[in-house]
């Protein structure tokens, strides 16, 4: 799409495999910090992603093939810690575990997915949802937190 920004500065790879589509506006950003360097970021075979989404890559981010995803939809593969009270937060660095979408997934619009999910294969994400755990292949998950609607 147009005025898309690819950043692949990582520890390891930026890949965007063969008839992906990425929607106008959308950014795909491996690092943000210079300071502490992003792993990766995979989008599958024939993902079709739509406008102003955002992947991050800190902990790495993988969107399996065949998947198609609605417009502002966004991953975050990492958390920020903040336990100690004598420090800022943001002095306090973050844990990566990384994201994995599966592939033949849905997601609806304005889906945002945290740290350290794994989402099935054949599943659907209803719009709006945020999603905070891993949920199994050909589930339907909605909700803010997420949960599992029903098995499809």
């Amino acid at each position: 799409g147009n005025y898309v920004k690819i950043s692949a500065l990582g520890n390891e790879k930026l890949e965007i495999r063969n008839n992906a589509t990425i929607g106008s506006f959308s950014q795909i950003i491996t690092s943000t910090s210079f300071n502490n360097i992003g792993r990766y970021i995979i989008i599958g075979e024939n993902v079709g992603m739509g406008e102003f989404c955002y992947i991050g890559g800190g902990g790495g981010t993988e969107i399996g093939a065949n998947t198609i995803i609605g417009q502002y939809f966004s991953t975050h593969p990492e958390n920020h810690n903040f336990s100690d009270s004598s420090k800022l937060i943001r002095e306090q660095g973050v844990t990566r575990s990384g994201i994995k979408v599966g592939e033949n997934c849905w997601i609806g619009s304005k889906v945002a997915i945290l740290d350290g999910v794994i989402v099935g294969d054949n599943s659907v994400i209803a719009a709006g949802a945020v999603v905070t755990k891993s949920f199994p292949s050909n589930s339907l998950i909605g909700g803010v937190p997420a949960k599992l609607l029903k098995e499809i």
